[in-house]
């Protein structure tokens, strides 16, 4: 078995290559060729932690694995590290053996940023020049770099439900040369792609603030429970997701589903939109919304490059088990 560290990893995975493989992920997804397993994720009743696993496997790439992980909301505070924490495992899809064990924090911000810009790539209006945030966290700022280097956006708009976290924020405007503005939440009608990334179990971003034209990224909600947006959002918009599966039990889609206003039907993969078999926007005016629950084919595609990548370079630590 091939050990990967967690220190290794910020030396081999960037963020151009986790987007390459989580839109190879997603058209894989669309095209039936690799599929994600039902996910775990509970409330373990100690320190507030949820727990969980996410795992699949793609026969294109014979990629068979899981995530195992999840968020401990007290970690930055009593501990001094990061509040999501997770671990990727590969297998041999021939003969069941484990391959790689895999340090999975920084691999999960990558490719949770990766799913977004994925998302605005294909979803977003041509002439789209705002950005609106919606958080302002650890995560957000991978969030926002993504987005930046792959559309040239010209302005950055944002809200946190705790003002004082906005400078993370303003901090990456300022490396990119954009301008950063931070509003309340009616002020995101000026943004013409807005990516939200919270924790949050009670919706922020309501209808009555998104604009017509615009292309949302609810990269938050991977939980029963949890909601960033108003569910009357996802009735306006057309609604596309990694996972349709989780989009309507875990992800943003639960409550609007749950309340009748859309039904799994509604809810479209992106990788159908990346395959060419549904045409995405298809007016400037109308309100795409990319429901992003994290799917553990993300995880397995940039845990295996990476595992790729540092036998070829020495850096994999070899163990017999």
């Amino acid at each position: 078995m091939w050990i990967v560290p967690e220190k290794e990893i910020a030396a081999l995975m960037t963020r151009e290559a986790a987007f390459d493989a989580v839109e190879k992920v997603f058209a894989a997804m669309a095209s039936g060729e690799a599929y994600n397993f039902p996910v775990v994720r509970e409330a373990i009743g100690h320190v507030d932690a949820l727990y969980g696993f996410k795992g699949g496997f793609d026969r294109s790439g014979l990629t068979l694995g899981l995530k195992a992980g999840g968020y401990w909301p007290h970690n930055l505070e009593t501990k001094g590290i990061i509040n999501h924490q997770s671990t990727v495992f590969l297998f041999d899809p021939d003969t069941g053996r484990v391959h790689a064990m895999v340090g999975g924090n920084l691999l999960t911000a990558l490719r949770t940023a990766a799913a977004s810009s994925v998302s605005i790539k294909h979803l977003a209006r041509p002439d789209a020049k705002v950005i609106g945030m919606i958080g302002a966290g650890h995560q957000a700022t991978f969030q926002l770099r993504t987005a930046l280097e792959h559309r040239d956006f010209e302005k950055i708009i944002g809200w946190n439900l705790h003002p004082e976290m906005l400078p993370n924020l303003e901090k990456v405007a300022d490396e990119a040369g954009l301008p950063f503005e931070a509003v309340e939440l009616p002020g995101m009608q000026e943004a013409d792609v807005i990516i939200s990334i919270t924790s949050s179990f009670d919706w922020t971003l309501g209808a009555d603030h998104v604009a017509p034209g615009t292309h949302l990224a609810c990269m938050g909600t991977d939980t029963k429970g949890k909601q960033e947006v108003e569910p009357a959002l996802l009735a306006r918009a057309t609604v596309f997701t990694d996972e349709v599966a989780q989009s309507i039990s875990i992800g943003e889609a639960q409550h609007a589903v749950a309340e009748g206003l859309i039904a799994e039907g509604d809810v479209h993969q992106l990788g159908a939109v990346i395959n060419g078999t549904h045409p995405g926007r298809t007016s400037d005016d109308e309100i795409t919304l990319f429901d992003g629950t994290g799917v553990g084919l993300q995880d397995l595609a940039c845990a295996a490059a990476v595992v790729e990548m540092a036998i070829e370079q020495g850096i994999a630590i070899e163990v017999d088990v």
